[in-house]
């Protein structure tokens, strides 16, 4: 009987320290709930969303003075299904990711690649959009420029925006040619337009509209097979597992339920809204 008594007394003992490292653990996770940016957003009644109005089709100005896109179109939908209104944040590029990290918005939303230096710092959710790295020449090289490659030479000056993948691109594919870098998508592609310089990398999505408002009416040459791989997705702050569950299931809902095709069908395939730009 003595042994018996015992191995009970060691089971009870395993049960209550088993239940005990349950019961903290279960704690743990509700303070962590608790912490969650989607706990913020429900009770504060607004969802800030971060981007750099400019970067079209995805988030740009209207001529009302809105912001309209294939991203602000998404962030709406968002809103709407956490029922809490939507507080757009226009914020400068090189400033986009410590502007998320110090709270100044809950969730970037704005064509952002997703980069392994960029998830050192950020989580990102599966990618909303695939695109990838294409070129408009001058009309000069229409005959002698058939791909990147042909570009990695001194003597081809080739422009992007600052601290884009536009710009990796440039510097690691075509590590020859003379790169000059510029602060805004216009003003790199300007640069090429007016002929001082040669080639202008940049995503495919923006590249199109360029074409469309500008480039084909000045006899740009389009090269617009995309000649990298480039998922774009959101960008939240890391070890929030509850608002990284919650954009799964959203993204995964939008792309099934119709509301994505319609989204994407608008800004992406279709350039109609370009004259509400212009």
């Amino acid at each position: 009987m003595f042994p018996r008594r015992v191995s009970m007394r060691k089971a009870l003992l395993m049960m209550v320290m088993v239940l005990g490292l349950v019961s903290q653990a279960w704690a743990a996770d509700i303070e962590l709930a608790k912490k969650s940016t989607l706990e913020g957003i429900l009770q504060r009644g607004e969802l800030r969303v971060g981007f750099e109005a400019g970067y079209m089709p995805f988030e740009m100005t209207n001529q009302k003075g809105e912001f309209v896109g294939f991203d602000v179109d998404m962030a709406k939908e968002m809103a709407k299904a956490m029922g809490v209104k939507l507080v757009p944040v226009n914020t400068a590029w090189d400033g986009i990711i410590p502007a998320l990290l110090t709270d100044k918005f809950d969730i970037i939303m704005s064509g952002m690649t997703v980069t392994q230096d960029r998830n050192l710092k950020v989580n990102f959710p599966s990618p909303y959009i695939v695109v990838g790295q294409t070129i408009i020449l001058n009309p000069k090289h229409k005959d002698t420029v058939k791909s990147y490659k042909d570009l990695n030479d001194p003597k081809y000056i080739v422009t992007s925006k600052l601290g884009t993948t536009g710009e990796e691109a440039a510097k690691n594919r075509i590590p020859k040619s003379t790169y000059k870098s510029f602060e805004s998508e216009q003003e790199a592609f300007l640069e090429v337009m007016n002929g001082k310089a040669d080639a202008y990398v940049y995503d495919q999505p923006n590249q199109v509209v360029l074409m469309a408002q500008q480039g084909a009416s000045a006899g740009m040459i389009f090269l617009d097979q995309p000649f990298t791989y480039e998922p774009l997705a959101w960008a939240i702050n890391k070890g929030d597992p509850d608002f990284l569950n919650w954009l799964e299931n959203f993204l995964a809902q939008v792309k099934n339920d119709g509301r994505y095709e319609r989204i994407y069908n608008k800004w992406i395939k279709g350039t109609d809204w370009i004259k509400d730009i212009q």
